[in-house]
């Protein structure tokens, strides 16, 4: 096994990765040798070779213009519309599936397990795995078709939420309607020597690679193979940290299917000039998204500039909820590059080669590599912008107590706001600061609430409709 190794690394000039081998008992040699042969070695020596050449960031925004959209304003002015039909009509035919991005950890909120395991509901406790499978569960009863799952997790998450959905009997989907499967990983790389990182003596420095990563994952998995089995033909895609979002939302399906686009987008209108959403925008013909973190850093000049019209350039905030064909899917997944890979440079720690010693560097040392979903957005050739209220579709958990937005109180804040509302809709009255919570399976919108609650219902103390 060692001399197998040691030709392959050293055709890639990688051969320091085996340093510490014979210190090494049989076990962590075994685990060694099988990270080493899950790097494709020529796909690293490819993306260090093509240098960390920065996009120009300015002249990409300068050539931006605002995406054609459909907006709120437009939607409400002309009432109920065809497209809800069209979109109900995919779900009754057993045609969509969803794809739920689940690979963080709760970390930044001081909550030790997957993200998707954090409890959120203001009066339930319902996590937010429980809040978003149960609203797929209500869709498709409501369609009379199940909608099939597709969960991605990472290396650091996957174990333990197999473990805790399965505990919790899937929150009631059935098992051959959930499935879940692990991204991949890529390794760090020296900065200055693009040689392999070891985080320990036994182990490479792998991190999950993007959530661009989804598409090799899910056709690794067969998850790709299963959805065409199943007759699916769109996929919409959402990620772990939001529970406002409306799961497969019929009528932005039916604009998706009507304007025969192959991939579409939720966005909300900006509320500041630099607020860290990606910026979805049109560029040279095509949708694309330019990252706050890229754009923010420019000048106000050209952050704030004004289409013709005098509106904002960079409206758009990207959500992260998009419709997928997954016909455009599989042929974007069987090209030859696939996404493309960015670079991030990072403090990565490593396993210092000559001393053996763990260091932890303060300043970025290292290469990573990603990939970002949004990357399909310029591949495709027709391609829509939905826009949606930031109030009631979008409450991303992203921060600990204590910050100004997106922690685990704004986001409750934000669910009960929008249950009152629904319930001031179906026409009961809610004293004023009394927490409610509605659940997936009680309602899914004001309307069917109406059906369902007495006439004049007042709520004077805590409730949840569950």
């Amino acid at each position: 096994m060692y001399e197998r190794l040691l030709a392959r690394l050293k055709a890639a000039g990688q051969e320091p990765l085996l340093t510490f081998w014979h210190a090494l008992d049989e076990p962590a040699r075994r685990s060694l040798a099988d990270q080493i042969d899950q790097i494709d070695l020529d796909l690293i020596a490819r993306l260090t070779a093509s240098g960390q050449k920065g996009q120009a960031w300015a002249d990409l925004a300068r050539r931006a213009t605002p995406p054609a959209a459909i907006r709120l304003a437009d939607r409400a002015s002309r009432g109920p519309a065809p497209p809800r039909q069209r979109g109900e009509q995919a779900l009754a035919a057993g045609e969509v599936g969803l794809i739920i991005v689940a690979g963080g950890q709760g970390t930044r909120l001081g909550f030790p397990h997957p993200k998707g395991m954090l409890p959120i509901g203001p009066i339930s406790g319902a996590t937010l795995f429980q809040i978003l499978l149960e609203k797929t569960l209500a869709r498709g009863r409501a369609a009379g078709a199940a909608i099939p799952v597709y969960l991605m997790t990472s290396p650091a998450t996957h174990e333990e939420t197999v473990r805790f959905l399965n505990e919790q009997g899937r929150f009631g989907l059935a098992p051959e309607d959930l499935t879940i499967f692990c991204q991949g990983t890529m390794p760090a790389v020296d900065a200055e020597t693009h040689q392999l990182l070891l985080a320990d003596r036994g182990s490479l420095s792998l991190s999950p690679d993007g959530h661009g990563g989804l598409l090799a994952a899910l056709a690794r998995s067969g998850g790709l193979a299963d959805a065409r089995r199943r007759g699916i033909r769109y996929l919409f895609y959402v990620q772990i940290d939001n529970p406002l979002v409306a799961i497969g939302d019929p009528e932005f399906l039916g604009y998706h299917i009507q304007r025969q686009s192959e991939v579409s987008t939720q966005v909300v209108a900006k509320r500041t000039l630099r607020d860290k959403v990606g910026n979805v925008v049109t560029i040279d013909g095509k949708l694309q998204i330019l990252e706050y973190s890229d754009l923010n850093p420019l000048a106000d000049a050209i952050v704030g500039r004004r289409a013709a019209d005098g509106s904002p350039v960079f409206w758009a905030g990207n959500i992260a909820v998009h419709i997928f064909n997954l016909d455009f899917l599989e042929q974007v997944a069987e090209s030859a590059e696939g996404l493309p890979f960015h670079f991030a440079h990072k403090a990565v720690p490593f396993i210092d080669l000559a001393s053996g010693r763990r260091v932890e560097p303060e300043q970025p040392n290292a290469l990573k590599f990603e990939r970002f979903i949004f990357d399909l957005l310029p591949a495709a050739q027709r391609g829509i912008v939905y826009e949606v209220d930031t109030e009631t579709a979008f409450a991303p958990v992203k921060n600990a107590a204590g910050e100004a937005a997106d922690t685990p109180e704004t986001v409750q804040r934000q669910m009960i706001a929008l249950a009152s509302r629904w319930l001031a809709e179906a026409g009961a009255t809610v004293d004023p600061g009394v927490p409610v919570e509605i659940s997936p399976l009680w309602a899914q919108d004001a309307a069917e609430l109406a059906g369902k609650i007495p006439a004049g219902l007042h709520v004077t103390a805590p409730r949840c409709f569950c």
